[in-house]
């Protein structure tokens, strides 16, 4: 009777114990950005991801340039049925598609922004993604003040968001500025299809503390989360990043959703793909899955 009291009670804790990972992997899932892992939209990304030990990835629109659209695969009607069917046959979600060309590309400045939205939700839509990724990093730093190119850039967001609204999708910005101004942001672009992709590097680099800053701006402002600082070390050993203080930061505010390794490679080390980011992905998903 007692040693069927004691297996009872362990088996009903494991149970817990188990519940309680089934439901940490549904609220937050991990994945890489394809084009720093060296796949950008190429069929062996979902793969790799799978090796990695992601529950997806965030898959990049193609390279941009200077040209007037992105170098996009999936907008041929053939090779979006390859990649979709190659990523649910793996069981490698895409949490985000990424319009990264905008790194170098000024979207005040880029006269078909609405077309190269536009077939970002597209490519949302063929590969049952709800979230895009923006960087305004091509627009350099001057319009985080009140003046013409910050106004052409409130206009364009506000047309992209409800674009994307109408669509049931959002778009994530990356901005240089803090989580007081990112919400002064949002309240002049005013579409509930735009929020903030949250970027660790950035807020290293401008100093300020990711769990108070994360506090600030509020879940709701939240869409995804690139959880990886610039190269140097993994982030298992980067002292700028307390993850189990942002943990419980991001457990407190209620915000689930998907957290993808950028950088924070080796730089010993920086061209091993499998190896960085492998560790990353054990790390994150150590913290937020376990």
């Amino acid at each position: 009777m007692k040693f069927n009291k004691v297996l009872c009670i362990t088996l009903l804790f494991g149970g817990l114990l188990l519940s309680e990972v089934m439901m940490a992997q549904k609220r937050y899932q991990i994945g890489v950005c394809d084009w720093m892992v060296l796949k950008r939209q190429k069929l062996a990304e979902f793969k790799l991801a799978r090796e990695l030990g992601c529950d997806g990835l965030e898959m990049d629109m193609g390279g941009l340039g200077k040209r007037d659209s992105f170098d996009n695969k999936i907008r041929q009607p053939e090779m979006a049925r390859l990649f979709r069917h190659t990523a649910d046959s793996l069981e490698i979600k895409v949490g985000a598609v990424a319009m990264s060309g905008f790194y170098g590309q000024s979207f005040a400045a880029k006269q078909s922004w609405k077309w190269l939205v536009e077939d970002c939700l597209n490519t949302m839509q063929t590969m049952q993604a709800k979230v895009a990724f923006l960087p305004l990093g091509g627009c350099g730093k001057d319009w985080t003040e009140k003046n013409a190119i910050r106004k052409e850039i409130v206009f364009r967001l506000h047309e992209a968001g409800e674009m994307a609204a109408k669509r049931g999708m959002v778009i994530g910005i990356d901005t240089p500025l803090d989580a007081k101004e990112n919400k002064k942001l949002l309240k002049e672009i005013d579409s509930p299809g735009i929020k903030i992709f949250y970027k660790f590097q950035t807020a290293v680099e401008n100093k300020r503390d990711i769990s108070k800053d994360l506090r600030k701006l509020g879940a709701d402002n939240i869409c995804g989360i690139h959880a990886s600082n610039t190269d140097g070390v993994w982030l298992r050993h980067d002292k700028a990043i307390n993850m189990p203080e942002i943990k419980a930061t991001l457990d407190k505010l209620g915000w689930s959703g998907w957290l993808f390794v950028e950088r924070s490679r080796d730089v010993t080390d920086v061209r091993n793909v499998k190896r960085n980011y492998g560790e990353n992905v054990k790390y994150l998903k150590e913290v937020f899955q376990n």
